[in-house]
């Protein structure tokens, strides 16, 4: 799984900017306060959203100041580093990229393999042998400098907003069923004996959902299609990339996406879990028909 060269899209209209963050424009206000509030600071209320300073201060709802946590706008606990998640998981893959250099060996461990040709001694190896944590381990598994940068720099443009938005638990199921998505697409469709790694289709699953956040906020959706579509064209014109984990992780993180911001409130939780419920179960289902075709 190659690069996914990421940007951090804004709305290029002119509007007003965030009275916690002076440097993000947006079009939401807080419904008590009306001081003009980012996707960071929105605060999911009964009827539209609140700044975090009105939630504190009770939000006008009638109960007591912290008698209720603050939420995101996916229903996620809004915390005090919305970043945490994603500075873990950029951690994880750099501790890994250090991990694969001190122990070269280890490589062969973590990619994504389909199963190699019967050798005429010792075991054979791949997904198709019972290897499935091949499926998670190549997601955070990088060989090249070049490559790790440009996904780890995607991450951090793309997963800070999202985290906020979403919350942490959300966001992390966001992340690594994106990216169990790309590994099943690229298992099912890439020549079995070709080694697969990069955290590429969990960062198009954020690229994914990152798009129909924006749609969801009346953003300009101009600047995030031109980088959909710079980044596929280098998927796509460029040799040696496994375009199969790319487009696999953009629909998993498209259809995880809508259903986490644009769930109703009543079923919140379960429409959202439930849908990368649904997206986890057709990753199993495909992972178990390419499995029965090369056993």
């Amino acid at each position: 799984m190659d690069q996914a060269a990421g940007g951090s899209p804004q709305d290029v209209r002119s509007l007003p900017v965030c009275y916690r963050h002076p440097d993000r424009e947006t079009g939401v206000r807080c419904t008590r306060c009306e001081r003009p509030i980012c996707p960071e600071c929105m605060v999911d209320a009964s009827v539209g959203f609140q700044c975090p300073d009105c939630v504190r201060s009770g939000g006008g709802t009638g109960h007591a100041p912290g008698a209720s946590r603050p939420r995101t706008l996916a229903g996620g606990t809004v915390t005090a580093d919305p970043r945490l998640l994603t500075k873990i998981l950029l951690g994880i893959n750099v501790a890994v990229f250090v991990a694969v250099h001190a122990w070269p060996s280890l490589l062969d461990h973590l990619v994504l393999i389909g199963g190699w040709p019967p050798a005429p001694y010792g075991p054979t190896e791949g997904v198709a042998e019972g290897e499935w944590y091949r499926l998670v381990t190549s997601v955070f598994t990088h060989e090249a400098v070049w490559h790790i940068a440009f996904n780890m720099l995607s991450l951090w443009w793309l997963g800070g907003p999202l985290e906020a938005a979403l919350g942490r638990v959300r966001y992390l199921a966001l992340y690594l069923v994106s990216g169990l998505a790309g590994s099943a697409l690229t298992y099912l469709l890439a020549t079995p004996t070709t080694a697969s790694l990069g955290a590429s289709g969990a960062i198009f699953g954020l690229f994914g959902a990152t798009a129909v956040l924006m749609r969801r906020l009346n953003y300009d959706m101009r600047p995030v299609i031109a980088l959909l579509v710079i980044n596929l064209i280098f998927t796509f014109g460029w040799s040696n990339i496994a375009w199969q984990a790319h487009i696999g992780g953009l629909v998993a993180g498209v259809v995880i996406g809508y259903g986490m911001v644009h769930a109703p409130r009543e079923r919140r939780a379960l429409v959202q879990y439930g849908t990368c419920a649904l997206v986890l179960a057709v990753v199993v289902l495909l992972t178990l028909l390419r499995t029965l075709q090369l056993t």
